[in-house]
């Protein structure tokens, strides 16, 4: 658990960070991806480590990319920008491991870029190549999306899940190593729970995290979605929606609802926002009670460590 964690570090480190130092001599004098007369892809080392110019038709997509959905409109600006421009940040590639045969290299970090620059009719382009395994490759792809806030809600969700669920991370060193705040891992990672409809909303832009998360735990979520869509409601608006609407299985229960205070509602909400999960303070005659919801064992455990922690 402890070496997947140094590799993530040293992912980043020794991986993301070269592909930001710039291009070469060589490529800076061909900013749109062509080698300089006499060199071509074909002359240099496809093994090579490092900076190389080669064919668009010698990559495939990573198969850990966790972006699913390529916006046409978006690609087609940057297709744009590239042929003015170039390629201005190389692609990150490692060997095909897969078929290599067919297309030697797989892209770890910068699909959106390959994808326009075969829209802008490029035929070379600028790579990093390196040796990395499967797990590198996959967090490594996780936080580059991540990071440039390429990924839409449902698929940040997603990928902070899979980097806690197959690498073991807690909330706290996501939040550390992606320099987000310890509550928006939290609040994200609530997204992945949301009903399909929600999730469709969030993943075409429709609606906002911040509309998703007021949803979720409503037993209508999906059709109060439609209507926070149809009627274009803000996330305040979507809150009181959600507390008008709620369904109630007794009149007592009800009551209480509408009785609770708002500093006890503050503090669920302070509560929930911390720890990520669903949260309710019910006061009783003789006492009251705090009910903490969960779905994995994972957060379960979240839960346990931070109590036993304060004790």
């Amino acid at each position: 658990m402890a070496d997947k964690k140094r590799g993530l570090g040293r992912g980043l480190s020794a991986l993301i960070g070269d592909v930001d130092i710039g291009l070469s001599a060589d490529a800076k004098a061909s900013p749109k991806g062509k080698s300089k007369k006499g060199s071509t892809p074909d002359t240099q080392d496809s093994s090579a480590q490092g900076l190389n110019t080669i064919g668009v038709e010698k990559l495939v997509p990573g198969k850990f990319q966790p972006r699913r959905t390529f916006d046409n409109e978006a690609l087609k600006d940057l297709a744009n920008s590239i042929r003015e421009k170039g390629i201005l940040q190389p692609i990150l590639v490692r060997p095909n491991p897969e078929d290599g045969a067919k297309a030697p290299f797989e892209i770890v970090a910068g699909e959106r870029r390959w994808r326009a620059a075969q829209i802008a009719q490029l035929h070379d382009i600028p790579v990093i190549i390196r040796d990395m395994t499967d797990n590198e490759a996959l967090q490594i792809g996780i936080i580059e999306n991540v990071q440039r806030s390429d990924l839409n809600p449902i698929e940040e969700a997603e990928a902070f899940q899979r980097l806690i669920d197959e690498f073991s991370y807690t909330q706290e060193v996501l939040a550390k190593t992606l320099g987000k705040s310890r509550s928006h891992i939290a609040n994200t990672l609530r997204l992945v729970g949301a009903p399909n409809k929600v999730r469709d909303y969030l993943v075409t832009g429709q609606l906002s995290a911040g509309h998703a998360r007021a949803l979720l735990g409503h037993s209508h979520a999906d059709r109060l979605a439609s209507e926070v869509v149809k009627q274009g409601l803000s996330v305040r608006d979507v809150e009181k929606l959600v507390a008008d609407k709620k369904p109630s299985k007794s009149g007592s229960k009800t009551k209480r609802l509408a009785e609770k205070d708002t500093d006890t509602r503050a503090l669920e909400k302070s509560i929930a926002d911390n720890l990520g999960l669903t949260v309710a303070i019910q006061h009783e005659k003789d006492g009251g009670h705090v009910r903490v919801a969960y779905k994995t064992l994972e957060q379960l455990d979240e839960v346990v460590r931070r109590l036993m922690a304060s004790s």
